[in-house]
């Protein structure tokens, strides 16, 4: 299992989620374990997301309420359920052969033989290809359970979409980051490389997710980071290296 993801939504120190390096989302915003305001950097020290998510936490509850109270509302969309209500439908009618639970299964051994902590390219390339053809068996999936009311065997099919989106563009990015730093260790480019890579990844899917190519659906951006100086003009937490 995953002990804690050190990136996530991109946010502001008030916890507004950004869609871009700059571009923050009106009213919307993310704390806690799905959040990144990058107060950890490239590893997490234990017990320190307790820190964040009461920090940041009450920072998003401060913001989201100054926001309502001076918001006006606007025009919702005809159908502002739509999508929603598609994806919930299609999986409660599907009638094909694959389980979600094989799935998931097999999507878990992928990643924990490929993608841990210490990667290579041919480990994280090799992840990609399985994950691809998970895409393809996941839309070919059976909920057993076709009710309404507490329907778990739904809940964990729309998890399954979700985690399939987050485990390839997590692989994705590290196998496009070609060094070793904090919680990420290449065997095949075991130095830090602060010249090319000092740099936070910023992930977007744009594209059909079930392209075989992950390059036709996911783009790679990057947004720089921010360095606290002492009062002698020092960087106060100097990158150092990581041993293991």
């Amino acid at each position: 299992t995953a002990h804690y993801a050190m990136g996530g939504i991109p946010t502001t120190n008030d916890a507004e989620v950004l869609m871009d390096n700059e571009t923050i989302v009106p009213g919307m915003y993310a704390a806690g374990e799905c959040a990144c305001v990058s107060v950890h950097g490239s590893n997490r020290l234990g017990t320190n997301s307790l820190l964040d998510i009461n920090v940041f936490g009450k920072r998003a509850g401060n913001a989201a309420a100054d926001y309502a109270n001076a918001a006006s509302f606007t025009d919702l969309p005809e159908d502002p359920a739509k999508e929603v209500r598609e994806l919930v439908e299609g999986l409660r009618a599907g009638t094909g052969t694959e389980r979600v639970a094989d799935i998931r299964r097999q999507l878990q051994e992928a990643m924990d033989r490929g993608a841990q902590v210490f990667r290579t390219e041919e480990s994280l390339t090799e992840v990609l290809g399985v994950i691809h053809d998970l895409r393809v068996r996941y839309k070919n999936v059976e909920v057993q359970d076709r009710g309404k009311r507490f329907n778990t065997d739904l809940l964990e099919a729309i998890e399954l979409g979700f985690l399939l989106d987050l485990a390839e563009v997590l692989v994705f990015a590290a196998r496009n980051r070609k060094e070793s730093r904090g919680g990420h260790m290449r065997d095949d480019f075991p130095n830090r490389d602060d010249e090319n890579y000092l740099k936070h990844t910023m992930a977007y899917l744009t594209g059909d997710p079930h392209s075989a190519d992950p390059d036709d659906h996911i783009t790679l951006d990057w947004k720089p980071v921010v360095f606290t100086k002492n009062e002698q003009g020092e960087l106060r937490y100097p990158p150092l290296e990581r041993k293991y």
